[in-house]
């Protein structure tokens, strides 16, 4: 059977999420780390949207980080990512939702011209506020264990705290500090994030995930 290609980038939150739940799943793929500003031509041949990531398997090509998830841990999922109550699929779309849609016009705010940062950065806060409260007396959204939620979330949690990491971590949210925190310094996101020469044609092939790690 031929192995599934991955075309990534190590920045975007949307192909980090897959690059966790496909290293969660133990299943094998070809890492093809792709540079935005020069598009590889096979990635732009295998992609309808020309963004990333962007999961070619022998039978479809799968163009949404959430899909890819869920195509990996459908077919192997040890941790239990996939074992939340629905409401979990309530927070990942608000956070790929109104969320994201806030986040994008506080850190680039100047790209928009009816964007006000403050205001955007207050109302992406709100939501982050509620996350905070669900987090009271546990280490993940729904118990101590992570689920599909959490890992759906948190890239883009993380690219919120960078924007302004100073005032980020001065807001009075601790239990979204220590989640965060928690998973920025685990061995699964660090594991993740390792950085990979630009893909071009007949390379040698990199394989994903590299070796097996915790959460």
């Amino acid at each position: 059977m031929t192995r599934p290609i991955l075309y990534s980038f190590r920045r975007c939150p949307y192909a980090m999420r897959a690059r966790l739940a496909i290293a969660s799943s133990g299943i094998e793929v070809e890492l093809r780390e792709i540079l935005l500003r020069d598009k590889a031509p096979e990635f732009l041949e295998s992609s309808p949207s020309a963004t990333v990531p962007c999961l070619v398997t022998q039978n479809t090509v799968i163009d949404e980080s959430r899909e890819i998830m869920v195509w990996a841990l459908t077919q192997n999922d040890p941790e239990g990512w996939l074992d939340m109550p629905d409401e979990g699929h309530n927070i990942i779309d608000m956070i790929e939702g109104p969320f994201k849609t806030a986040l994008d016009r506080y850190k680039y705010s100047s790209r928009y011209q009816d964007a006000d940062k403050a205001s955007e950065r207050a109302y992406a806060s709100s939501f982050l506020q509620d996350m905070n409260l669900r987090l009271e007396g546990k280490d993940f959204l729904f118990s101590n264990n992570p689920t599909l939620a959490d890992m759906a979330t948190l890239p883009f949690v993380r690219q919120f705290a960078n924007t302004d990491r100073q005032w980020f971590d001065a807001q009075d949210w601790p239990n979204l500090a220590t989640w965060l925190g928690t998973f920025l310094e685990s061995a699964r996101f660090k594991s993740i994030m390792q950085k990979y020469r630009v893909w071009q044609m007949n390379d040698p092939i990199t394989l994903f995930p590299e070796v097996p790690s915790d959460t």
